[in-house]
């Protein structure tokens, strides 16, 4: 005679709804440790900065265009070649003011063309 051994799932963790259930202890982990945590959270602040220059961008640039990193100084635009990271530099007042109007006060946008590919 077969075992039906069906568990109903565990509930999520607070704040990791909507993560993968494979990436939830990743997730806690990276909650519990308060490095780790700051670096998600600085992670997370480049992605809403980003999301909030995003719309400002031509859509031929925005192709070419992530986040990067976000430190006290700096907050990185990587570009995928020079051509873009040129024409970013150019935008750069443009998207401070945008950060500054949506709240977003600190480090100055730095255009780095990214090496990866």
């Amino acid at each position: 005679m077969a075992s039906n051994s069906h568990r109903s799932p565990s509930p999520a963790a607070p704040g990791t709804a909507g993560v993968p259930s494979g990436h939830q202890g990743l997730a806690a982990a990276l909650r519990g440790n308060e490095t780790l945590a700051h670096l998600l959270q600085r992670v997370r602040d480049s992605r809403l900065r980003f999301d909030t220059i995003s719309p400002l961008l031509p859509a031929a640039l925005a192709a070419s265009v992530k986040p990067g990193p976000l430190d006290e100084s700096h907050w990185v635009l990587l570009a995928a070649h020079a051509s873009a990271a040129a024409k970013l530099r150019q935008m750069v007042p443009e998207l401070q003011a945008a950060l500054s109007a949506a709240g977003w006060a600190g480090p100055a946008i730095r255009v780095k063309v990214s090496s990866a590919p």
